[in-house]
């Protein structure tokens, strides 16, 4: 028994560091760090060291989610759309003609599917956006910082980070995220974050402000056209949730009503106004890049309309994509839309049940941000508008930071909204939601 005891005592100690919240806020932190710093990760170590690390974390995850296991609400713990999605993408390595290259692609899918539904299991959404904000600071600042080095200091591009060093010239910059579009996207998450931090008093309000002139230097820095049509849609969703959360309940759904038709005559306006605003936002070579590209791509898309070609995620080396280049003049890592991506990727029923994955998720998240009181419901269904206008012309929803930050909003859309919650029997035992 004396032998047994400090080993006992070891076990008990490791399993109480693995299973305590400053663990999860550690492992949550590095999950997300590393869903947006992939680019960087990869200039400096390869694709190797990457996969190491991204094992390393789930693996960490899994240990801590064992160890807090009794702590873990399980039911309903995952959206049935992404659960279906997910399965298809999965399903198309019997069609494909590389299956070897789509099971890993959709592994590399799985894997930051699983740090995103870690994170919104273990941290509430207070925690997430106090998160997301810490790891956005980081980046922006760092990225910034590189910038100043590279285009003021040594007047020098980096070149193995993709930094052009163009900052002298006001931009645009890339930062550690290997292209502006990618660095908007960021920053305009960082944006909404930080203010949705201010809002809620997690940070200070010089630390707020500091955050949010970061944030809106690096978007106006990066000179991303699709970031600031995205930011457009954000602030007047963020207006409307404004005015519906101090409507009356009983006329709220009036206003539910309004919105909608608002909407879509705002989508019908636009359509028909596409050709001038491309002209206001100074986009019409990033547009005109992107209509060869999916003139290109629909070519091919004929040949397996239902099915698509495969999951792959980000573009690979191989047939079709190599032909679309080839046509195109240009190499490409996505079809710049996350729409016509899965589109072509899964078919038209991937397209259809990735639109399911986003709008269920965008509504629950609406809901939920126009009935609650506390501000911190707004972030959810801010960053579900940030995704489901950016994919429009990026594919940043379909991979590593994109994806997570779609699987995190959507899961804690269905925990606080879900319809298996009104079907579940009343049991003494069901622990309440987390208001917070």
């Amino acid at each position: 028994m004396t032998d047994e005891r400090p080993g006992a005592r070891m076990w008990q100690s490791a399993r109480e560091a693995v299973g305590s919240a400053r663990f999860a806020q550690a492992v949550a932190l590095l999950a997300i760090g590393l869903a947006f710093s992939t680019h960087a990760i990869t200039a400096l170590i390869g694709w190797p060291g990457l996969i190491a690390a991204l094992a390393t974390l789930i693996v960490l995850a899994g240990f801590s989610l064992v160890a807090r296991w009794p702590a873990v609400e399980w039911y309903g713990i995952l959206p049935l759309t992404i659960l279906v999605f997910v399965a298809w993408c999965a399903a198309s390595v019997i069609w494909s003609d590389t299956s070897w290259l789509v099971a890993t692609r959709v592994a590399y899918l799985i894997a930051f599917g699983v740090l995103g539904v870690y994170v919104a299991l273990m941290r509430d959404t207070i925690q997430i956006v106090r998160a997301f904000g810490d790891v956005m600071r980081l980046l922006l600042g760092l990225s910034l910082a590189l910038e100043v080095l590279s285009g003021i200091l040594l007047d020098l591009p980096i070149t193995f980070l993709g930094i052009q060093g163009d900052l002298a010239e006001l931009g645009p910059i890339q930062g550690v995220f290997g292209t502006r579009n990618m660095l908007g996207f960021v920053a305009l998450i960082a944006l909404l974050t930080f203010i949705i931090e201010w809002r809620t008093k997690i940070s200070r309000r010089g630390k707020a402000l500091a955050s949010v002139v970061l944030a809106g230097l690096c978007i106006i820095l990066s000179g991303s056209p699709t970031t600031w049509v995205a930011l457009g849609a954000a602030l007047v969703a963020l207006a409307a949730l404004y005015g519906l959360r101090r409507a009356a309940p009983a006329t709220r759904w009036r206003w539910q009503i309004a919105l909608i038709a608002g909407g879509i005559a705002a989508l019908v306006i636009g359509w028909l106004l596409r050709i001038r605003i491309i002209e206001l936002l100074d986009a019409r070579a990033e547009f005109d890049v992107r209509l060869d590209l999916w003139r290109e791509a629909s070519r091919y898309l004929a040949l397996n309309p239902l099915q698509g070609w495969g999951w792959v995620g980000e573009w690979p080396g191989r047939v079709p994509y190599l032909w679309i280049e080839t046509m195109t003049g240009r190499d490409h890592a996505s079809a710049l839309s996350a729409y016509i991506d899965v589109y072509f990727q899964v078919g038209v029923i991937g397209v259809l049940l990735f639109v399911a994955l986003v709008g269920v998720a965008l509504v629950r998240a609406w809901l939920l941000a126009s009935t609650r009181k506390s501000p911190v419901y707004l972030w959810p269904a801010l960053m579900l508008v940030v995704i489901a206008v950016t994919s429009f012309a990026e594919s940043f929803a379909i991979v590593e930071g994109g994806w997570m930050l779609l699987v995190v909003c959507a899961v804690k859309a269905a925990r606080d909204m879900s319809w298996r919650d009104a079907l579940a029997p009343a049991t003494p035992t069901r622990r309440p939601k987390n208001a917070s």
